[in-house]
């Protein structure tokens, strides 16, 4: 487990990243954020960048003066992609780490574990990742918030990128658990309604998430000739899947490629210029794709402080920590149904404009982002994206859920 506050207040607050406070600040307690993110296994590279988003807006805000008057200080809990050591690791921020918000989470598995048990918490979660539209449906509470892009989004705008290709026939390979099916399930829904007679094959591939060899699916996949192929694997099973991809022709067969996180700038990153150009990328953020000062200044100080340029996890965090904030102040306390009531409806400014969470189910009304492979960035070390396509979140996200009784 990784742990970022102390019993004694003013170690948290050091901890926190405070340089100086008056007396009167440091008597006080900090308000503690509680996270839960993948730290170990193939997929840590992702609660790396979050946890770099969080420190970078908890520096920011207490620089400032932290939030009504007080600090923010950081627990941080390994989830390992495992619903029931998230419960366990949530159970323990609130009622032993005394927690007032907590927020994170990598897997729609886990994150449909997880939802069910936050309203005896009492503690408002913000979701930065985990894309099952399950969350805000059919499990939402009013414990439960995402600030991210959720499946249904992300699959509206794979599904405007795939209609535009002139491909007919679709296949899929993706994890074998709530995202790689749910991606697959919309993906075809959405393309159906724009191309009605789009093929959507039988013979599709779901390894399981953290599968080593990944060639049985490769070579099926060339073997049944589909004209189009959407791939929702991620972290690292992305990353070995491209680099066995490329050993055996994929991207050499004429078929269109749409990775649907494939444009996560730690995938990136690690594969460099094995990532092959001419491919369609989709992320919840990317990085050059909003010109705006917030977005600017976001992506200046995170390369100063990290080296490399923020991932759409890193964003998230960030975006949620800034989120907690702004719902504290207009509820003026920490308590958790305050606190609740105040994100409810919450419009902020972010990296990628105003985000709003709406009030009916607490998704956020964002899009993603898409674009197709091109050059290498010679400066951040991985590779550009051309074509460059935002989805209005306003325009793109259904209405809220039948099923999501808050």
């Amino acid at each position: 487990m990784f742990k970022f506050f102390a019993k004694q207040p003013l170690t948290a607050l050091v901890l926190a990243g405070a340089c100086s406070l008056a007396p009167a600040q440091a008597a006080e307690e900090p308000i503690r954020i509680g996270a839960i993110y993948i730290m170990s296994g193939s997929a840590a590279n992702y609660g790396k960048f979050a946890q770099q988003g969080i420190q970078l807006a908890m520096d920011e805000i207490n620089a400032s003066g932290g939030v009504l008057g007080r600090q923010l200080a950081l627990q941080l809990e390994d989830g390992q992609g495992k619903a029931s050591v998230a419960i366990q690791a949530a159970r323990k921020l609130v009622y032993q780490d005394k927690a007032d918000v907590l927020m994170g989470l990598d897997s729609s598995g886990v994150a449909q574990g997880l939802a069910p048990v936050l309203p005896e918490l009492g503690k408002p979660f913000i979701i930065t990742h985990a894309a099952t539209p399950d969350v805000t449906g059919k499990l939402c509470n009013a414990y439960t918030y995402r600030i991210s892009v959720n499946v249904h989004q992300n699959m509206t705008g794979a599904a405007e990128i795939a209609a535009k290709t002139g491909a007919k026939k679709w296949t899929t390979i993706g994890p074998d658990y709530a995202f790689g099916h749910q991606s697959w399930e919309f993906f075809g829904k959405y393309l159906k309604e724009r191309v009605p007679d789009v093929e959507l094959m039988s013979e599709t591939a779901f390894p399981r998430f953290g599968a080593e060899d990944f060639t049985p699916f490769i070579n099926g996949v060339m073997e049944n000739k589909p004209d189009g192929v959407l791939i929702s694997l991620w972290g690292g099973d992305l990353v070995n899947f491209v680099r066995q991809a490329n050993s055996r022709g994929f991207f050499d067969q004429g078929f269109e490629v749409l990775l649907t996180v494939g444009a996560a700038t730690e995938v990136l990153s690690s594969l460099g210029e094995q990532m092959p150009e001419g491919v369609w990328l989709g992320t919840r953020y990317w990085y050059g794709a909003h010109d705006n000062e917030l977005n600017k200044k976001f992506v200046a100080n995170y390369k100063q402080k990290y080296g490399t340029p923020p991932s759409y996890n890193a964003e998230g965090a960030y975006v949620a920590v800034h989120a907690f904030k702004a719902a504290i102040e207009k509820a003026g306390k920490t308590d958790g149904k305050a606190v609740v009531q105040a994100l409810s409806g919450l419009s902020l400014e972010t990296p990628t404009g105003t985000l709003t969470i709406r009030a009916g189910d607490n998704q956020a009304l964002i899009g993603p982002t898409w674009g197709k492979t091109g050059a290498m960035n010679t400066e951040d070390k991985i590779r550009s994206l051309t074509d460059v396509q935002f989805f209005d979140g306003n325009k793109i996200t259904p209405p809220v859920d039948p099923a999501c009784k808050l």
